[in-house]
């Protein structure tokens, strides 16, 4: 008998397992790095104890114990051809996204983070600054909008990123979808209607990962919610693919 094809809805959930989502949680997903140099780097996930613990860092995969780069929560790694590390992040004014070129990143002493990040509101640390970053602030309408984006994300089609929304009342969006256009100085702002302080409790539960299918859907999935497909507009849920 000829093999059965997966339902379109399992191609879906099995799409969204393997989307990356922030750190600590999905650091499993976390991209594969390579230098320009050919050099393989490698994540390292601290555990939920000890001085270092939810900690996520990047090291050579020769030199594990000498950390390139470190990183807090909610921290979404992703790669940027040919040859350079993305990081966004969610920060009070909106969504800083950083670039970095993996060569370039200079190794530091582990005892440096002991601790460091439980006294700052960091995300990221390294001892060498970013190649170039920008942020998308929260006070974008919904909608298109012009944004500067530097030079280096410009080999980037498409960018999709999540972080809170500045609701006014418990019935407004309380989360959006910021969709960057890197090439074309875009971002579109998407407001999550569904997902507000009424019907959730926003920060226990939270929108952790969105992604584009085969077909250009937005999927996703809700911490302690669900997985979801959302419908053609962006704003609303078409689908519980699986419910929490």
């Amino acid at each position: 008998m000829p093999e059965e094809r997966p339902s379109e809805k399992t191609r879906l959930l099995a799409a969204i397992e393997k989307a990356t989502g922030p750190s600590p949680w999905y650091w499993e997903t976390f991209p594969t790095v390579v230098g320009q140099s050919r050099q393989r780097f490698v994540w390292t996930y601290h555990g939920t104890t000890g001085e270092l613990a939810f900690l996520v860092t990047l090291s050579l995969e020769q030199e594990p114990n000498r950390p390139r780069l470190a990183l807090n929560t909610f921290c979404v790694p992703f790669v940027i051809a040919p040859n350079l590390l993305g990081i966004w992040c969610p920060e009070p004014g909106g969504i800083r996204v950083m670039c970095f070129d993996p060569d370039q990143l200079a190794a530091f002493a582990i005892e440096e983070i002991v601790g460091w990040f439980k006294q700052s509101n960091d995300r990221v640390y390294s001892s060498t600054a970013p190649a170039d970053e920008f942020e998308v602030s929260r006070r974008f309408p919904e909608g298109t909008h012009k944004l500067e984006i530097p030079e280096c994300f410009h080999s980037l089609d498409e960018l999709v990123t999540v972080g809170s929304y500045p609701a006014l009342t418990r019935g407004d969006a309380a989360c959006a979808v910021y969709v960057l256009y890197p090439q074309a100085g875009l971002v579109e702002v998407v407001p999550q209607k569904w997902f507000t302080a009424e019907q959730y409790e926003v920060g226990r539960q939270w929108i952790s990962r969105v992604m584009r299918s085969e077909r250009h859907q937005l999927i996703g999935e809700a911490v302690r919610v669900g997985k979801f497909l959302l419908a053609p507009d962006g704003q609303s849920v078409a689908e519980w693919l699986e419910k929490a």
